[in-house]
């Protein structure tokens, strides 16, 4: 089964909103309110970055997709722990909510799930 077919077509289309959201938010932010938050910013930023990787990834369904997708799996499932919990241990550097602080908890935790759904998913059509 490729990576961009059945289930997976959900998975990009999500990966894909999320790529949207993370661009525009990170955008608005660094754009008007950098000084108040920068890392916070920039990790959103990032996030965005690995939302596009991640969706272009799934959608090319080959064996370079496929790597590709599987590393920004990993480094956003990563991410999202990470920055999570740093956030909890240091909220004076995330005086504004960003896509992985709180474990993505202002965007309902689903960029906590993600990636483990992403993992799963090219583990399955493997």
């Amino acid at each position: 089964m490729r990576t961009n077919s059945g289930p997976g077509r959900l998975l990009i289309a999500v990966y894909l909103i999320f790529a949207i959201a993370a661009t525009s938010r990170a955008a608005l932010q660094i754009v008007t309110r950098f000084d108040e938050a920068p890392l916070a910013y920039l990790l959103s930023a990032l996030a965005a970055v690995v939302y596009i990787v991640a969706a272009v990834g799934l959608a090319r369904a080959g064996h370079a997709g496929r790597r590709v997708a599987l590393a920004c799996c990993a480094v956003e499932l990563v991410g999202v722990v990470g920055v999570g919990a740093f956030s909890l241990v240091r909220p004076d550097l995330f005086p504004d909510e960003t896509v992985w602080s709180g474990f993505g908890s202002g965007y309902g935790y689903i960029p906590l799930v993600l990636p483990v759904l992403g993992l799963a998913w090219l583990y399955k059509t493997r």
